[in-house]
């Protein structure tokens, strides 16, 4: 073995610090402890709590629009940067854009993989889901879309019924995306922007058992949280609250009313008393102290005369009708149908019928027709022909009482 010079052994130690300078200030291990000190534990656990009560009910409206039956699991909250996880899930996805309009500012991004959006689109389409289709086209694209959008309006239901106020979503965007090969997989987050990953496992029976990401800005999980603690502000940043004023001074009671003068202190006599003894008229308020109205006990009369009520006696002339108004609605148009017949085919019958077909009418040749106006029976006549016209000449007009029972 070659021996090495002094100056070669000091190059290569130089070149070896180097080396683990590089490696610590690569690894990111500060960024790391940053990312992770974002969400505290507790902020965490109410993210958790809002995505298993949410995509529960989601689960509910996906079983049934697939018509199979749909579990998502308990999630898992992280905080993460695009870039992370692109590196760790270099697979092409569905990427769901969602943005809230109303009750939350924000966005949120959901992302299935593509292989499973290929089944669920054939489930959407009417297939099994056992040999779905291995490139997404723009009709499988729009059937995950919809089956999307039907999801995260129940998580807005859930969201506004958690935070109790109304959650409402824009329409979804879907795309497809190959986190392996993309530059940017959204353009509602960037690759370096922390952000929080909820994961959930999705199974569908016997067709997926896999697993889908919702991707949150910082900002809006936050919101979530405040939401859901209570809509205040954050704890951790919210000043003390100012001392409570001190309690007013108490006024003192106000001094009893003067006795009444000496001619109002007698009562009149009880039988010259209408409204019972001691009893003031109706209208009149009686004041204790403090100025306080008071309610006077409820004393019987007495001595009232009584008389059987009077009326008039009842016509049995008719009513006179106005026919004023009448000419108010002669303009109105309306609809004359005469009935020849009818009949009842089963449809076997109706499908068989082709031209030449003859169907028989319950009514007899030369029986008089029906005439009816705006579907209700008015009278009965006999078929003419007038100038190489049908007509109908009126035998029979129907009598009140049978224009009343065609009413009802």
């Amino acid at each position: 073995m070659p021996e090495l010079s002094q100056d070669e052994i000091d190059a290569l130690l130089a070149g070896a610090n180097n080396d683990a300078g590089g490696d610590s200030a690569g690894s990111g291990g500060g960024d790391k402890e940053n990312i992770d000190g974002i969400l505290s534990d507790m902020e965490k656990d109410a993210l958790g709590e809002i995505g298993n009560i949410s995509m529960g009910s989601a689960a509910t409206t996906l079983s049934v629009l697939l018509a199979h039956k749909v579990n998502i699991t308990t999630p898992t909250v992280s905080v993460a940067t695009m870039d992370i996880i692109k590196e760790h899930y270099p697979m092409p996805y569905l990427v769901v854009e969602v943005g809230y309009t109303i009750g939350i500012d924000g966005n949120n991004v959901l992302a299935i993989q593509a292989q499973d959006a290929a089944i669920i689109a054939d489930l959407m389409m009417g297939g099994d889901g056992t040999k779905p289709e291995q490139e997404l086209n723009e009709i499988h694209m729009s059937a995950v879309g919809e089956c999307m959008n039907q999801m995260m309006g129940t998580v807005a239901t859930s969201l506004s019924t958690m935070f109790n106020k109304k959650i409402d979503i824009s329409p979804p965007k879907v795309n497809l995306v190959d986190f392996g090969a993309e530059e940017t997989i959204s353009e509602l987050v960037m690759n370096a922007d922390p952000i929080v990953r909820i994961s959930f496992r999705m199974e569908v029976e016997g067709l997926i058992d896999s697993e889908i990401m919702q991707i949150l800005p910082v900002d809006v999980a936050k919101e979530m949280v405040q939401s859901l603690l209570g809509g205040g502000p954050d704890p951790e940043k919210e000043e003390p609250a100012p001392p409570p004023p001190p309690p007013p001074p108490q006024q003192a009671a106000a001094p009893p009313p003067p006795p009444p003068p000496p001619q109002q202190a007698a009562a009149p006599p009880p039988q010259q008393a209408p409204y019972g003894y001691g009893a003031p008229p109706p209208g009149a308020a009686q004041y204790g102290y403090g100025g306080a109205p008071q309610m006077q006990p409820h004393v019987a009369a007495a001595n009232v005369p009584v008389s059987p009520a009077q009326f008039q006696p009842l016509s049995m002339e008719p009513v006179q009708i106005n026919e004023a108004n009448i000419g108010l609605i002669l303009d109105v148009p309306l609809q004359i149908t005469v009935e020849l017949g009818r009949t009842k085919k089963s449809i076997k019958e109706v499908l068989e019928l082709a031209t030449g077909s003859i169907v028989e009418l319950d009514k007899l040749a030369g029986e008089p027709v029906e005439i009816q106006v705006n579907g209700r029976y008015l009278a009965k006549g006999e078929v003419v022909v007038i100038d190489e016209n049908f007509g109908v000449r009126i035998t029979e007009i129907a009598s009140p009482a049978e224009r009343a029972a065609g009413l009802r």
